[in-house]
């Protein structure tokens, strides 16, 4: 496949090399043996690299650089969960007034004090900005864990660094909320934990919360806002459910989501847009696309959400996740909402798959909590006791687990693939 690739250097970078011995040696064996190996042996060649041997070979004085804060600083790839991945240019500005602006809201954090426990990779802007670039600047320990999915993993590391700040995915809380045992462990140093990425249950919050005595403020970001733009207050009036108001020097809209120019009524759906330091500066090499979420000074996040009278906004689902069953707007984010806070329920994703009468009929998809069940008529009772008809799932369907990207976000592209390639072979 090389060949195939505009790449003229790979470099390599092993976790091992960094490890004090014996774990330089053992941690290769015990990576090889991970689904998929997170360990191979690299073959020198002229265009592959180890990069501590390319740091043992640089001059022990880099030469200077001088950099402007207007300068790029990453090229920050976005998830591709709704399309191709795309390219967001991202200034040294960008990424320092984020980290300030997150700064600024968590005010309790004591400077040089506090650990945090990083579970979300570097490549994503989430763990670049939040998990690595913050508690940087506050002078905190980092706990480093390579695979999200390692539940035990991470609860051992709760307990045994005794850590402080979790920044994580409402995924990852509502497995350890489930994890065995975990009602027997301490878990009281967790002070603050950040939620994104995805809409967090209330019933996963409280019991987080109640089980820790940590408070999980559920915040909004996207990789063109460097990520963070809105967050819930972590005193005084906490919305459960909602992603909270903008952070400083930001500003937030609802606009319609045809044209983009009218503000929404306080309640009515629309698409959210930003104004702010930290929003991108457009896409590597795709004007279109650029022009597309960039107008007028502001940057349209492609996600539908309501503001209340106070400011808050809640997130109802994206524009293009949307449902549109005998002429009614569903949202897919506020049926999950209400089928996760099942107490048999884990995880579920709801799409919409094409109807000959309906235009769309609605199908969630649900893998349950470890050793229990539910049944098709007990949720379709349970839904109706908490959703308008139109909205409760004509379809549903149970897995053992649900499609996520490397953030441990669900596909629900993949899903909706899924549905209509199997709707062509009929």
């Amino acid at each position: 496949m090389r060949d195939k690739l505009p790449v003229r250097h790979y470099i390599i970078v092993s976790i091992p090399e960094y490890l004090k011995f014996p774990l330089n040696l053992l941690a290769p064996i015990k990576l090889k043996k991970q689904d998929p190996p997170m360990f191979a042996k690299v073959q020198t060649e002229a265009t592959v690299h180890k990069f501590r041997d390319l740091v043992n070979a640089s001059a022990a004085t880099p030469p200077r650089v001088d950099i402007s804060m207007d300068d790029i600083s990453v090229i920050q790839y976005t998830g591709g969960t709704t399309g191709l991945s795309k390219g967001a240019i991202l200034t040294h500005r960008n990424l320092s007034s984020n980290v300030q602006q997150v700064r600024a809201w968590f005010s309790g954090v004591e400077e040089g004090k506090e650990v945090l426990l990083s579970v979300l990779p570097f490549f994503h802007i989430f763990g670049l900005s939040v998990c690595m670039a913050w508690p940087m600047s506050v002078g905190a320990k980092i706990v480093l864990q390579p695979n999200p999915r390692d539940i035990p993993g991470m609860v051992k590391n709760l307990v045994k660094h005794k850590v402080s700040l979790f920044p994580a995915l409402p995924a990852l809380f509502n497995a350890i909320n489930n994890y065995e045992g975990i009602g027997k462990l301490d878990l009281s140093a967790v002070k603050y934990c950040f939620s994104g990425s995805a809409p967090l249950p209330e019933d996963v919050q409280k019991k987080f919360e109640s089980m820790t005595g940590a408070i999980i403020v559920e915040g909004f970001g996207l990789t063109e806002t460097s990520p963070v733009v809105t967050a819930n207050p972590l005193q005084g009036n906490r919305k459960i459910g909602h992603i909270g108001i903008p952070v400083s020097s930001t500003d937030v809209r609802i606009v319609d989501p045809e044209e983009g120019l009218k503000d929404m009524p306080v309640g009515e759906a629309g698409e959210l847009i930003v104004q702010g330091p930290q929003v991108m500066q457009g896409y590597l090499n795709n004007p279109d696309e650029t022009a597309n979420m960039l107008r007028n000074g502001w940057l349209y996040t492609g996600d539908l959400a309501t503001m209340d009278e106070e400011g808050y906004c809640k997130i109802v689902g994206r524009k293009k996740d949307m449902i549109i069953a005998s002429g009614y707007n569903v949202y897919p984010d506020e049926i999950d909402r209400i089928i996760t806070a099942h107490d048999a329920v884990f995880e579920a994703c709801t799409i919409g798959i094409p109807d000959e009468k309906r235009g769309e009929t609605v199908k969630a998809f649900i893998a349950c909590n470890p050793g229990m069940t539910v049944t098709v008529e007990e949720l379709d009772e349970y839904c109706r006791g908490e959703l308008a008809a139109y909205k409760v799932p004509r379809q549903w369907e149970f897995r053992d687990e649900l499609p996520k990207s490397a953030m441990m976000k669900l596909l629900r592209r993949t899903l909706r693939d899924e549905e209509i390639a199997k709707t062509a072979m009929r």
